[in-house]
């Protein structure tokens, strides 16, 4: 398939050369010229142009663009009827889309982070989950939604990923100063966490509670620090984060 993104950032570039990877045809905008350079000399076949050659020459163009950006970017360009769209913009409704791509009609909105370049991303989808699950659906889950108003609680969540870095930054933090090595530090904090995460069943849906349990059991050092942290704010702040991407 041939495959257009509007930009190149973080989300975008490893999204390219997956598809790449899988033998698609990937052209890139030039919006950020030092990634879609670097693209261009992956050796992946990935070309860089112009945001209408890049429209003229996809069957399925990827939105990813900034949300207090994109319209000024996709209105002065032209689509097609027969072309997907998939755009990746948190808080940009599907009929704000519709009408910057028009007469293009097949259209989703999705989830994607930098880890879908070695699958396992999953994937929430409002619109038509067709064009995601034909290009990513092999090694990475694809979850159709009923509603935008069920992916931008899905975007709210997506949120807790930064939430986990930084507590687990605080914990390297405080390693380091009563180790002195702060390298060590890291490594330990990093791997024992995402290893054990990694370990957890995918599709189990009382994973993450049961291993809690099976961690914080009375009398063990887990179970101190589950009771030393305050989870009853958390609700709140994912409240307010997925408001936010509302209209008004």
């Amino acid at each position: 398939m041939r495959i257009g993104f509007l930009g190149s950032g973080h989300i975008a570039a490893p999204m390219a050369r997956a598809l790449a990877r899988a033998g698609h045809d990937v052209t890139v905008s030039e919006r950020n010229a030092e990634v879609a350079a670097e693209l261009a000399d992956a050796g992946l076949g990935i070309t860089v142009a112009d945001n209408q050659t890049v429209v003229d020459s996809a069957d399925a163009v990827f939105l990813c663009l900034r949300p207090a950006v994109w319209q000024g970017i996709v209105a002065p360009l032209s689509f097609r009827a027969r072309q997907s769209i998939v755009s990746v913009m948190a808080g940009v409704p599907l009929s704000d889309i519709a009408q910057a791509v028009a007469p293009a009609s097949d259209l989703s909105v999705t989830i994607p982070y930098g880890f879908i370049e070695n699958g396992g991303c999953p994937l929430p989808v409002a619109g038509d989950p067709a064009t995601l699950t034909a290009l990513f659906g092999d090694a990475n889950p694809v979850l159709p939604q009923a509603s935008e108003d069920a992916l931008r609680h899905h975007f709210a969540a997506s949120t807790m990923t930064t939430a986990t870095v930084g507590l687990l930054l605080t914990a390297s933090d405080w390693l380091a100063k009563q180790t002195g090595d702060a390298e060590a530090a890291e490594v330990y904090v990093a791997h024992l966490v995402s290893g054990f995460l990694a370990d957890l069943p995918k599709s189990d849906p009382v994973a993450l509670a049961q291993a809690r349990a099976e961690l914080a059991t009375p009398d063990t050092l887990n179970l101190q620090m589950a009771e030393g942290l305050r989870f009853d704010e958390v609700h709140a702040v994912l409240d307010r984060i997925s408001a936010s991407m509302t209209n008004g």
